[in-house]
């Protein structure tokens, strides 16, 4: 697998892409909790996870990153395609507890370096992300931060981390498990308890009930239009073409394609795919998708 930190030394690009979200209140973690898949009340402080929220039938609405700034304080670091839908299903019950959510214009950097400390000041909050490629997301930061215009950099990571990016045209089609998220950081509890979507959930996990996964495709690509989200790729049957799979994410960078796909969890990844006229390589997920 490419050593990441050497194809984009020192890198710090803004965030254009996704904003931050502020949730507050007395009552934030215990509303969070019947919300999220992540156990809220052992995220501590200064600590961030993966997770999302579900509709009742256990289809994600939002994907995002909960950061927890303090006891009553988080922070949501969500893509804007997802607003503002993403944000009135969070909230719907929130008229029933102390809690508010605040959409901020506060910019978002991230950096696969020590970048950030540079511009580190007490109203800086930084998060360090769990993936090999070691990279922060911070905001706040005082003064003019020298970001590259290259946010699809920050969605390449993801992609090559095997980090699934949830858009406007899957939402509400996806179960978690579906785009893998059982195998990353604390993205799903199935000890916590209730929370929307929660029964389906634990379905897919104990019953065997999700049959899919997503995967990781690259290929030569020089021009042209990127491949739609939520559309199909194609896989080699004999002589044949069949359309198949979702695509999550496209990102084409140095002439590469990069692709996020959900797939039957049991295809041959060893056979010929493409989508359009770019022929198609599986590249190793960084995770197994064992489960135990």
């Amino acid at each position: 697998m490419p050593d990441n930190n050497q194809l984009f030394p020192n890198f710090c690009v803004l965030l254009s892409q996704y904003r931050l979200i502020e949730i507050s209140g007395l009552d934030a973690e215990k509303y969070l909790q019947g919300q999220l898949t992540c156990d809220v009340a052992k995220l501590a402080v200064g600590e961030q996870t993966l997770t999302c929220h579900c509709d009742p039938k256990g289809k994600m609405s939002a994907l995002f990153r909960l950061y927890r700034h303090s006891s009553e304080q988080f922070f949501a670091i969500m893509l804007r395609d997802l607003l503002p839908e993403a944000l009135v299903q969070l909230k719907k019950y929130a008229v029933f507890s102390k809690v508010t959510f605040s959409e901020l214009d506060t910019p978002i950097y991230g950096t696969a370096d020590s970048y950030w400390k540079a511009n580190f000041n007490e109203k800086t909050t930084a998060c360090r992300l769990k993936d090999t490629a070691q990279r922060t997301l911070f905001w706040g930061a005082e003064g003019q931060v020298e970001a590259q215009d290259e946010s699809i950099l920050w969605d390449l990571f993801d992609i090559q981390q095997g980090i699934p990016l949830l858009l406007k045209a899957n939402q509400f089609e996806l179960i978690p498990q579906a785009t893998n998220l059982q195998q990353l950081e604390q993205a799903i509890s199935f000890t916590k308890g209730c929370y929307i979507g929660q029964e389906t959930v634990a379905r897919a996990k104990y019953r065997g009930a999700n049959k899919r996964a997503m995967f990781i495709f690259e290929g030569d690509f020089s021009q042209g239009e990127l491949p739609p989200i939520g559309g199909t790729i194609e896989m080699q049957l004999g002589e044949n073409w069949k359309a198949t799979g979702t695509i999550l994410a496209a990102v084409a960078y140095q002439q590469q394609l990069w692709l996020q796909v959900v797939l039957n969890k049991e295809i041959d990844t060893v056979g010929a795919f493409r989508v359009g006229n770019t022929a198609l390589r599986y590249y190793p997920l960084p995770y197994t998708l064992d489960e135990n």
